[in-house]
């Protein structure tokens, strides 16, 4: 394996886990077909280029993201990271048929467990609203991503979580909550670009898209 990807055993509470009803939500089949049928493929329309590359999942819940990214994108390595250990223990098991091509791992998205422009790169399926200090995640994406690597990713908004069905059964941070431009600019004040706009989709709850860390002088887009 890559020496790039450094190790470390502490993790600390930055994120909101999901309760059980977000959790059955989340690891249900209509999720799986949504993430496959729609949500990948307009990835895809918006830039993401995962084929061949050594990704990081942030926030890997039971591990059906990251095989989509190693059966549907055709990612060279991914590493899964959840900060619930239970979470890491499920996607190992589903994950095992994969052999040296995966690891999964326990971290937290604001200390990800990785050395510096570690991955071509870092996806989040849904995972940086649940941190209170989501600054702090945009960060550590863009620090463990090489130059001329991508952040893709499909974000929950302000918009959403202020709904009454978000509210009554879901659990999220109270404060700092994002909308989708908000969070765009967060992108951008890191340095990222985004070739592509980012979109927005149903009554603009979801913020969706792919954002690139410039490249060096003697270096192109990967």
């Amino acid at each position: 394996m890559d020496d790039n990807f450094g190790t470390t055993e502490d993790t600390r509470e930055a994120a909101v886990l999901m309760n059980r009803i977000e959790t059955a939500l989340v690891d249900s089949p209509p999720r799986a077909w949504l993430q496959r049928s729609y949500e990948l493929p307009l990835l895809e329309r918006l830039g993401a280029r995962i084929p061949g590359r050594r990704v990081v999942e942030i926030g890997c819940g039971r591990g059906v993201g990251a095989e989509l990214l190693l059966e549907r994108w055709g990612a060279a390595h991914v590493t899964a990271i959840d900060l619930d250990p239970a979470m890491v223990e499920r996607a190992r098991r589903r994950l095992a048929r994969f052999g040296s091509r995966v690891e999964v791992r326990v971290g937290d998205a604001c200390e990800l467990p990785l050395d510096d422009a570690a991955a071509d790169a870092v996806v989040d399926f849904a995972v940086i609203h649940h941190v209170p200090v989501w600054r702090d995640a945009v960060t550590e994406a863009v620090r463990v991503l090489r130059p001329g690597g991508q952040l893709v990713f499909e974000e929950v908004t302000r918009h959403a979580l202020q709904r009454w069905s978000y509210r009554t059964f879901l659990e999220h941070p109270e404060v700092d909550r994002f909308s989708s431009d908000e969070f765009v600019e967060a992108l951008l004040e890191e340095g990222l670009t985004m070739p592509v706009p980012a979109v927005t989709r149903f009554f603009g709850d979801f913020v969706l898209g792919v954002a690139v860390k410039p490249a060096t002088a003697n270096q192109g887009p990967l």
